[in-house]
């Protein structure tokens, strides 16, 4: 149950956000939903691996080209769906930046204290 909701949190505030920002757009809010289950699984698998491989040039900037990783997350799942454009690399920094704020802070709110 807690997947479910945190997938729809993520959903909701992508959604939300492309109203904001001008250079990410969704054709619906189904498209939004969508991307929550392909950010998922992209955290899941791809995440680590880039994370790996990105960790000298994350210790030598002092944790900020983690930011660049969750860009590039966004953007891989952007080539996935169909129902999602990003219109390059500032945005998708811009929207994984507010994403990762906005999301977290959501999830703490309806977290159950576990």
């Amino acid at each position: 149950m807690n997947l479910i909701i945190r997938l729809l949190v993520t959903a909701i505030v992508a959604y939300l956000l492309t109203m904001i920002l001008p250079g990410v757009h969704f054709s619906g809010f189904g498209g939004a939903i969508i991307f929550s289950i392909v950010l998922g699984i992209l955290n899941l698998i791809v995440k680590p691996i880039l994370s790996l491989f990105g960790l000298p040039l994350t210790i030598i900037t002092l944790g900020l080209f983690a930011l660049v990783i969750n860009a590039i997350i966004i953007l891989i799942a952007d080539y996935f769906i169909d129902s999602m454009v990003v219109d390059g690399f500032w945005w998708a920094l811009i929207f994984s930046i507010l994403l990762s704020l906005i999301t977290s802070l959501a999830n703490s709110m309806f977290s159950d204290g576990d």
